[in-house]
């Protein structure tokens, strides 16, 4: 029913909702949207029919493999291009993208039209403002994302198993609701005998994948990356910090061969063949697991972050909102804000969800359609309450070199210890901060 009646409203959206725009963007005839190649761009391209059959503006969304979609993003922003009018650019991409001009300010956009109320104030937060607490946003949220847990039901309701765990561990066997009880799980269902393994977690060292893992445990034992003076030194070095690089490192002993480089597509493997009771992963991949390439499909459950010793909870972002290209001309602006007004409305958000887009339209995330149309779906809406990410400052790329590195030499490596480890990253990722300003 859910499904059938965001399609007929859709086309009545449209039209009621569109405005005419300023002088020019009639002429507009069609737009550009970049975005990285997966399932969720995909999903856009299904809206932009939608929009082109309302409307007459045919909308393109084009997908670049995620190796190369920020390479290819910073080239055309390098030659000033205006190849597309909007893109669907990461979380941590804002600040390099404001501070040198490349998104269009969409304060007044945002907030004269009341949008900004519409998305989870964290969404807002970290994939539109810019700078941070400054009411400046530049990105409209677009797709949520942060990391959970998939489960097998299965294995943690069968009756003997229930029972040899609590005899060891002191307390029933259930979704863990903390860090220490996850680990403890983990130890429990790691089998080498027979193939199977408790936990499987991010460890790749390109681009951001194991900083990404890490964070969900680092920010949740009370880790923070900087102070407000922007200083790492006894901040990214802290005791909780090492405590939670310790946890990390302990649950990848429970993680089955071959994750030594994983990331979102490992994680999925090791949980289809059956090798691992638990696994981390981006909500944007567990669909696949609700499919029926997953032979567990109906034992598989899903959950949110556990909490740190001091019971906070805290998850990893992903996702990305969607920015205006501030080389095109105005015309193209205007024609661009008016897909994201139209985009942003609660019965279009509707749509992206049933199709598998992350809305970030809180209406929407507390609708029980929603909640429902998914098994993952009200872990999602939960984690994107409490959800914490990386810098998003220009450096972000230069400051994941000492996370990843680092992370990855103790975690998979073994090397040193964990306050070596992050005394190490804590010392480097100062020595950039300081370069750039940032700590006087």
């Amino acid at each position: 029913m859910f499904k059938k009646l965001m399609v007929l409203v859709l086309a009545l959206v449209v039209v009621l909702s569109l405005g005419v725009g300023a002088v020019g963007a009639q002429d507009i005839t069609e737009l550009t949207i970049w975005w990285a190649q997966w399932s969720p761009a995909d999903f856009l391209q299904q809206i932009g029919n939608d929009y082109e059959a309302a409307t007459g503006i045919k909308v393109t969304v084009v997908q670049t493999p995620w190796g190369d979609f920020y390479n290819r993003v910073g080239t055309e922003w390098a030659a000033k291009g205006t190849t597309f009018d909007m893109v669907v650019g990461d979380s941590q991409w804002v600040g390099q993208a404001v501070t040198q001009g490349h998104y269009v300010n969409m304060t007044e956009f945002m907030t004269s039209k009341g949008i900004d109320q519409t998305v989870t104030p964290a969404t807002l937060q970290y994939y539109g403002e810019y700078p941070a607490g400054s009411g400046q946003y530049y990105a409209y949220p677009t797709e949520g994302d942060a990391n959970g847990w998939a489960y097998r039901k299965d294995l943690f309701e069968d009756a003997t198993n229930m029972a040899d765990f609590e005899a060891k561990y002191g307390y029933p066997l259930a979704v863990p609701q903390t860090w220490e009880q996850l680990r403890d799980i983990a130890e429990f269902f790691t089998r080498p005998d027979q193939g199977l393994y408790g936990v499987a977690v991010y460890t790749q060292d390109d681009y951001d994948a194991i900083t990404m893992g890490f964070q969900n445990v680092f920010f949740s034992y009370g880790g923070n990356w900087a102070d407000e003076n922007w200083n790492t030194l006894g901040v990214v070095n802290s005791p909780e910090a090492v405590a939670a690089l310790e946890m990390y490192r302990d649950l990848y002993s429970f993680a089955p061969p071959g994750t030594n480089d994983a990331f979102f597509q490992e994680m999925n493997d090791v949980y289809l063949n059956g090798q691992a009771a638990m696994i981390m992963n981006y909500f944007a991949f567990f669909p696949v697991l609700a499919s029926d390439q997953n032979p567990y499909q109906e034992s598989t459950g899903y959950f949110s972050m556990p909490a740190g010793p001091d019971g906070q909870r805290f998850a990893a972002l992903g996702g990305q909102g969607i920015s205006i290209n501030n080389y095109v001309d105005d015309a193209r602006k205007q024609a661009s804000f008016d897909f994201i007004e139209w985009f942003a409305q609660e019965d279009v958000q509707r749509r992206w969800a049933e199709l598998g887009g992350y809305t970030c339209n809180i209406a929407v995330l507390e609708s029980p359609e929603f909640l429902e149309v998914a098994p993952f779906n009200a872990a999602f809406a939960e984690t994107m309450t409490f959800v914490k990410d990386f810098f998003n400052i220009p450096e972000f790329g230069q400051l994941l070199v000492p996370a990843q590195t680092n992370l990855a030499t103790f975690v998979v490596a073994g090397q040193g210890t964990a306050q070596e480890a992050m005394d190490k990253m804590a010392e480097e990722m100062d020595a950039i901060l300081a370069e750039a300003g940032y700590v006087q």
